[in-house]
This record gives structure tokens, sequence and C-alpha cells, in this order.
């Protein structure tokens, strides 16, 4: 099995400052994870004064401010991003930031070199955006949180006119077109991530086998998003197949702030790790066959025929004179009935394994 890629979902519960950014790049790099992802957005290109918070942005934040007021408290200079990647270069861990307008992409695309780009569910169908990205040819992490599979498949249609057909005008049809078209080729470039669009996500509404689904209907790299509470469906879903998982964390759960309720503590975070690579080295290969420690076993678990009563030289074995009892160094039992009837050619105690040449057939 292919090694999971963890990516630790660190937001914005850095509350706007890098000191706790940073901190959030080591802590991650402790846990083992993979990646840490953060958010590049300008707050007035993202949400228009008269957006309202989500309900679970009401219930952990200041219910008097809009939603414009609370991204900007939450925004990162293009500077502090750019100490952000070198300090996970340091840290030896991926840097990953989600863009949310143009200027951003431009940023992490063209300044930082981002090789890898992650969407986020709410801009799948944000069409302009996504053919951006695809045209500046990175590879794309994108969640489809909120989607049907048309929803999905329009979005990959963006994708694929952007990464494939830059050489005529971009229109639905022509999306449709190039979805028709390039669909097969999409896998070089596309991860699609399950999610869930609520914070938390409450586990009957998380539908693990949507994954699932994704894999057969786009034949693409799929993980999954949780914002689940807890490390448990993380785990089932590296269980169930996923190449990626993508998990919110945060220093403390009490921090004021929108998401660090439904995100995990850093000893929940290293211990999810631990999970999944458990999880993964447990699943291991396909095939049916006893690992080398297992083999060592087999003699003390597995039974030989032995005798239970004593047999002289010439006596016949039957049914009251023969048992299989352990170890399972002698013949196996499934030679019971051949031995059944045939004379013995020696002497045996009881609680003696039975040494006679038996035919193999």
């Amino acid at each position: 099995m292919n090694k999971t890629y963890i990516i630790a979902e660190a937001g914005v519960n850095h509350n706007g400052s890098l000191k706790m950014a940073k901190k959030m790049i080591d802590v991650a790099a402790e846990a083992g994870v993979d990646a840490i992802k953060f958010q590049i957005f300008s707050a007035k290109a993202l949400a228009l004064p008269t957006a309202k918070k989500a309900e679970y942005q009401l219930d952990e934040t200041n219910k008097e401010e809009n939603q414009l007021t609370m991204l900007e408290k939450l925004e990162m200079t293009r500077e502090s991003h750019m100490e952000l990647l070198n300090h996970c270069k340091e840290a030896s861990i991926d840097f990953l930031s989600t863009p949310f307008d143009k200027e951003s992409l431009v940023f992490l695309t063209e300044t930082l070199h981002t090789p890898v780009l992650k969407f986020s569910s709410g801009d799948l169908t944000n069409a302009p955006l996504l053919l951006a990205a695809a045209q500046s040819l990175k590879k794309l992490i994108l969640s489809t949180g909120m989607a049907t599979l048309t929803d999905i498949e329009d979005a990959l249609g963006v994708l694929a006119f952007g990464y494939f057909e830059n050489n005529r005008k971009p229109d639905r049809a022509a999306f449709r077109q190039a979805y028709y078209t390039h669909a097969h080729r999409l896998d070089a470039y596309v991860s699609l991530l399950h999610c869930t669009t609520q914070y938390p996500a409450p586990v009957h509404a998380l539908n693990l086998s949507a994954m699932k689904t994704l894999q057969h209907a786009f034949s693409l790299p799929t993980g999954y998003s949780d914002h689940s509470t807890g490390i448990t469906i993380p785990v089932a879903a590296v269980a169930l197949g996923a190449a990626i998982i993508e998990k919110h964390f945060t220093l403390d759960h009490t921090l004021p702030g929108p998401d660090h309720k439904a995100s995990l503590e850093p000893d929940q975070l290293k211990q999810m790790v631990q999970a999944i690579r458990d999880t993964e080295a447990g699943i291991g290969h396909p095939w049916k066959i006893p690992d080398e420690e297992e083999r060592k076993n087999a003699i003390s678990a597995r039974k030989s025929l032995v005798t239970t009563l004593p047999i002289k030289r010439g006596e016949k074995f039957t049914e009251q004179n023969i048992a299989a009892k352990r170890p399972g160094n002698g013949i196996p039992p499934a030679y019971y009935w051949s031995l059944l009837g045939s004379t013995a050619t020696k002497d045996y105690e009881a609680d003696e394994l039975i040494t006679e040449a038996i035919e193999h057939g």
C-alpha cells in the first residue's frame, strides 16, 4: 500500500499571528505529518460586507461582526507567507496554502513557486479561479464538500480545459468537451478529497463510502478532508483507501476563532499520524500468505498425527490408537484416513509422533 499523504490543516487557526503560525509548523513537523496547509486571501476580495457568517462561525466568534470583519482579523500578509514557507523548509515539512482569489493564486505560483495548490470546497464552482490554477500547470488537490457528481465533473471540465486546451475561448460547452476529451489525463494533475462541509461534522453526515464513489467515478487519486472531532474517521478513511488525509489542528481548543473547536490539539494530531501509519502497515498486501514471523508459530500452533496408546510393530493404526495433537512438525492430520488400517513399521509409545512414510497424493 502506498503511504497516505497527511496534511495538517492550520487554516486560520493562527488567528493572524505569524509567531503562532510558526509554532504550528513545529508542532505539525513533530507530529510526523507530510505537509501543513495555510490559507491565503484578501478579506475584501473574498467576501462582501453583507456576507453573513456560517452557523458554526456565529457560535465560535463575535455574533455582532460580519464575515468580512472576522476574515480581516485572520489575514496573513504576503511577507508572512514567505516566512512560513522558509520555516517549513527548515522543519522538513511541505508547505501548502489555499488561495481564495486570483492575486493570491498568482503569488503562490509565481512568487512562492508552490508545486501543489489546495482548493476549498467553496471554490469547487469558482470556474475562473480553477481555470487560472490549471493554466499555471500546478498540481491541484480539490475538496468536494457540498458537491454532487455533476458539480465535480463540471469542475474537472474547467481544469481539463485549463491544462490541455488554451487555444480557444473558455465557456461551459468548451469545458464539457475538454472533460470528455482529456479526463483520462487528469490523474497526472488532480486529486479529489471527499468532504462534509460542517464544523464540526457529525458522524452520521460523513458518508465515507462516497470517497469510494469518487474513486470509481473519476479514476483520480482520492482522499478525505475531515471535519469530524477525534481521529477515528480519518483512520477509517485510510482503511478504505484514502490517498490523502487532511485534518484541522490547533494549538489549543479554547482559543478564540471559527475553527479551533473542530480541530485536533497537538497530542491528538500525533496520535492520528501514528494510527494512520499503523493502519497502513496493518493493511499490507492482498496476498494471503503467512508472514515470516507467523510461520515460526506453525510448529507450536498446528497439530500432527500421534499415538494415543502403545503400538507394536505390525499392529494396525486405528481410530482408537491415533489422534491429532501438537506440535505440528510431524505428519499433518489430513493424512489421518491414509494412515488408518495401515501397519506400524516400528514400536511406538503412547503420545509419540508417528513417523510412518505416507504416500502423498
